[in-house]
């Protein structure tokens, strides 16, 4: 584990996306909140959050950082039947939050694929990848 502590804490945020494409019924049934397992946004919202919270669970070697705020917002993409996933981490610390904010998004995508996969065994999960980061010694990234 990299020693950071003699960094100093700065704010740092980052926000990372990912999509989930479906059939034409899965996505019907998405959109209409019509999934037999239930509100299947809400699950994702909340998959998003506890993930962010628990990364240095998941990852090897990730720092646990205290979290001031974690969004995770969920978008329909109509013409290529696409469930956009966006988060964005927020924190004062002494190490980044990109982690938290691709596991985030990567947990809320699969929490749809779970609620909607007796709908379609063929769901594309696609991403996740880090849109920005600020923040820190490296200062500021922005995908392109």
């Amino acid at each position: 584990m990299v020693d950071v502590g003699a960094k100093r804490r700065t704010r740092r945020r980052a926000i990372a996306r990912a999509e989930v494409r479906l059939n034409a019924r899965a996505y019907g049934a998405l959109c209409g909140a019509r999934l037999a397992k239930g509100d299947a946004l809400a699950v994702a919202r909340l998959a998003g959050i506890q993930a962010a919270k628990r990364t240095s669970e998941w990852i090897p070697l990730c720092h646990p950082v205290p979290l001031d705020a974690v969004t995770v917002e969920v978008e329909f993409v109509d013409r290529d039947r696409t469930v956009r996933v966006t988060t964005e981490v927020r924190t004062r610390w002494v190490t980044g939050v990109e982690m938290e904010a691709l596991v985030a998004a990567s947990a809320a995508c699969l929490a749809l694929y779970d609620m909607a996969k007796a709908l379609d065994r063929g769901i594309e999960i696609t991403g996740p990848r880090l849109v920005l980061k600020e923040g820190g010694r490296s200062g500021r990234y922005r995908r392109g």
